[in-house]
């Protein structure tokens, strides 16, 4: 067995903003991206495609199967009342607490890493129940496949930020002799 881990590709937003939950537009250019993923995903055989039901993923599943599941428990961290403000907007007296420890400090009426990282690993638990001869997509977000990464490899959740993902990345893990494998090699920056 096969799972192919997915983050969407660029949204539709200007740099500098926050956003988590919000349902975003894709890059007038996504076309482009969804190929790039389409080349790393072998197409000779059937998948279960699972996503967020977020647009900028929910596009990407519609475009590698005609009936992907959705699932809220991969959508990226809810940033609450900083959804869709600019960084430097933020009052530093609300930001400050979460910057020096993001995996346990929500913002004003969103989540903690920590809160992302339960629900992600409660997904998973659920996935390794699911009986099926296909492999598995899941498109998803960032914050998402991280936290997973970081609880499969063993790293604290701190440390996730440091494994490098581009829009568009795909992790490939294998299942061999009952154990899963991470194939794709992970970038860790700084």
């Amino acid at each position: 067995m096969e799972i192919y881990l997915v983050r969407h590709t660029t949204p539709c937003i200007e740099k500098g903003i926050c956003y988590g939950q919000s349902d975003l537009d894709l890059d007038n250019d996504y076309y482009k991206e969804f190929e790039n993923i389409t080349q790393q995903i072998p197409q000779n055989k059937l998948y279960n495609v699972i996503s967020s039901p977020l647009k900028r993923c929910s596009l990407l599943a519609y475009h590698l199967s005609s009936f992907p599941e959705f699932d809220n428990r991969l959508k990226e961290l809810h940033f609450g009342d900083w959804e869709l403000k600019a960084w430097h907007n933020i009052a530093e007296e609300e930001l400050n607490p979460w910057m020096q420890d993001f995996v346990n400090v929500s913002p004003p009426n969103g989540e903690s890493y920590l809160e992302l990282a339960s629900r992600v690993s409660a997904f998973f638990e659920d996935l390794k129940q699911i009986q099926t001869a296909k492999d598995i997509i899941i498109v998803t977000h960032a914050g998402v496949i991280r936290a997973y990464l970081s609880k499969f490899l063993g790293i604290e959740l701190e440390q996730s930020f440091k494994i490098k993902m581009d829009y568009g990345a795909v992790f490939q893990l294998k299942k061999e002799n009952g154990t899963l494998n991470l194939v794709t090699p992970l970038n860790l920056k700084g």
